[in-house]
C-alpha cells in the first residue's frame, strides 16, 4: 500500500478508489460483502498495475493489485494479441454503448460509449456498478433523460448470454422515435382534417390493416367505433359491412371471398369505382384508390339524393318527350351555336332524319341541306338565313313550303331563351302557298 501512500487505519475505501479509478473506471464504489464473490478488472492501458482482483466473503474484502504484465494464454500467438487490441480499439470507438453483466447483474466491463453515457446521468448512476438499462431477455426500448433538456434519449437494447456473462448492446434510435412521433402527429392531423368530411374514409396500410377512418364512416357503414379502432383487416371490414347490410348482397356466398379479393385488387390499380344499391333504398358510391407504400383508401359516399334527383329529372324528360311527340307539328330546337338539341317524332318522320343515330353533333347547316334537298324551291331560304343572322329581330319568321303536291307546310321560326331557335313545321291541307 506504500505505492499509493495508503495506510491501514488512516484511509478508507474511497481513498483507494480515488487512486485506481483513472486506470480502472469500473472499480466499485463500495467493497463487496455477503456471500463469496469476486470482480476482475483490467487496466485501460498505461503503467502498472495491469490487473485488479476484488474478492469478498462475509464482511471481509480483499483487493489484489497485479503489477506484472498479463501473460498470454497458452496457444495465443502475436497475431491473436493484435486482434485483441483491434477489438479493444473497435469497442472503445463504437458510438453504441456496450456492457457486460455477471450473474449478479453487476457491470463487469463496458466500452467508452457506455461510460460516457453513464457520466451524463444522475449522480447515483455515475459510479455505481448497476447497469443504466434494465436487463431483459428480449430486445426492448429504453429512454434515458437527456441532460439539460426535458426530452429523453431512446435506445434499442438487445442482450445475449455468453456463458456466465450477459453481453448487452444499446443503439440510439432518436431519429426513429422522432419519425414515429411525426407520423402519429400527421395521422392525427389527417383525422382532424377529415373529421367533418361527409364522405366516409377508410385507409388500410400495406398489411391490410385499417389505420385511419373518419366519423362519417361510422354513420355510413353502421360499424362500431370499437371495431374500427381495433384496426381490423380488410376482409373483416367488408365482412362486417355485409353483416350490416351496407353493401349489395352477394349472389353466391361461396364466391364471396373471391369477389372481395377482386375488389381489393381493383382498388390497388385505382380501377375500383362502383355504385352500391342497398336494401333500404339508399345508394352508395364507393371508390378504391392506391396510396404510397402499398396503402389503400376506400371512399364511401351517400349519393341517394343525387340518384333520386337524376331519376326524377330523367322521368320528367321522358314525360316531356312523350308530350311533345304527341303534338301534330314537327318541332326542332337548335342551340345558340347551331347544334340540334331536340326534335320530336313528327319532325323525324317528316324529314326522314334521326339525329339520335348520328355519331357527331347535328348542326343547323346539316338540317338546311336536308330541307333544301327535299323541299320545293318556293321556300325563301335567303330570308330565312337573314332572319337567323339578325340579332335584333324578336318576332317570329313565317314562310310556306311544300314537300310534294300533297304535303304543304307552314314553317315558323322563333328565337327562344339563351339564344336557342325553335322551328315548327305544320302540315296544311288545301292551303295556298304564298311568299313570305
Amino acid at each position: 500500500m506504500a505505492r499509493f501512500a495508503l495506510w491501514p487505519g488512516t484511509h478508507i475505501w474511497e481513498d483507494l478508489r480515488e487512486k485506481l479509478i483513472e486506470r480502472f473506471p469500473d472499480f466499485p464504489d463500495a467493497p463487496g460483502s455477503g456471500e463469496d464473490g469476486s470482480i476482475h478488472l483490467r487496466s485501460k492501458g498505461g503503467p502498472t498495475p495491469g490487473r485488479v482482483d476484488v474478492r469478498w466473503r462475509g464482511p471481509l474484502c480483499w483487493v489484489l493489485l497485479d503489477e506484472s504484465k498479463a501473460k498470454e494464454p497458452e496457444g495465443v500467438s502475436g497475431v491473436d494479441s493484435d486482434e485483441v487490441e483491434a477489438l479493444r480499439r473497435s469497442s472503445d470507438t463504437s458510438p453504441h454503448p456496450v456492457w457486460h453483466l455477471n450473474k449478479d447483474g453487476s457491470v463487469i466491463w463496458s466500452n467508452a460509449a457506455y461510460r460516457d453515457l453513464q457520466s451524463k446521468q444522475a449522480t447515483g448512476l455515475k459510479n455505481g456498478s448497476g447497469p443504466l438499462f434494465p436487463v431483459t431477455d428480449e430486445s426492448c426500448r429504453v429512454s434515458l433523460p437527456r441532460t439539460g433538456s426535458s426530452k429523453s434519449d431512446w435506445f434499442e437494447v438487445t442482450s445475449s448470454i455468453v456463458g456466465d456473462v450477459t453481453v448487452n448492446h444499446a443503439t440510439c434510435i432518436n431519429a426513429l422515435v422522432d419519425a414515429e412521433d411525426a407520423q402519429r402527429t400527421f395521422v392525427q392531423t389527417l383525422a382532424k382534417t377529415f373529421a367533418h368530411l361527409s364522405i366516409g374514409l377508410a385507409i388500410f396500410d400495406r398489411n391490410g390493416q385499417l389505420v385511419l377512418f373518419n366519423p362519417a364512416l361510422l354513420d355510413l357503414t353502421g360499424l362500431r367505433a370499437e371495431f374500427l379502432s381495433a384496426q381490423p383487416k380488410m376482409l373483416s371490414f367488408f365482412d362486417q359491412l355485409r353483416e350490416n347490410r351496407r353493401m349489395p348482397e352477394p349472389k353466391n356466398y361461396r364466391n364471396w371471398r373471391q369477389e372481395i379479393t377482386e375488389v381489393i385488387n381493383a382498388a390497388t390499380d385505382g380501377r375500383y369505382h362502383e355504385t352500391w344499391p342497398l336494401e333500404d333504398g339508399r345508394t352508395y358510391a364507393v371508390q378504391g384508390r392506391p396510396h404510397p407504400d402499398g396503402a389503400l383508401a376506400f371512399l364511401i359516399e351517400d349519393i341517394s339524393a343525387e340518384v333520386s334527383l337524376t331519376r326524377n329529372f330523367r322521368a320528367e324528360l321522358e314525360l316531356s318527350q312523350t308530350i311533345l311527340d304527341s303534338v301534330d307539328e314537327g318541332l326542332v330546337v337548335f342551340s345558340a351555336s347551331g347544334i340540334l338539341t331536340f326534335c320530336n317524332a313528327i319532325y323525324k318522320d317528316l324529314w326522314r332524319q334521326n339525329p339520335d343515330a348520328a355519331f357527331a353533333d347535328v348542326t343547323l347547316t346539316d338540317c338546311l341541306d336536308i330541307w333544301k334537298d327535299r323541299a320545293n324551291s318556293n321556300m325563301p331560304w335567303q330570308s330565312f338565313l337573314t332572319y337567323l343572322g339578325d340579332q335584333s329581330s324578336t318576332g317570329p319568321f313565317e314562310a310556306m313550303l311544300s314537300l310534294d303536291a300533297q304535303t304543304e307546310m307552314a314553317c315558323t321560326v322563333q328565337k327562344i331563351g339563351q339564344g336557342s331557335i325553335l322551328i315548327r313545321f305544320k302540315q296544311l291541307q288545301n292551303a295556298a302557298i304564298v311568299d313570305a
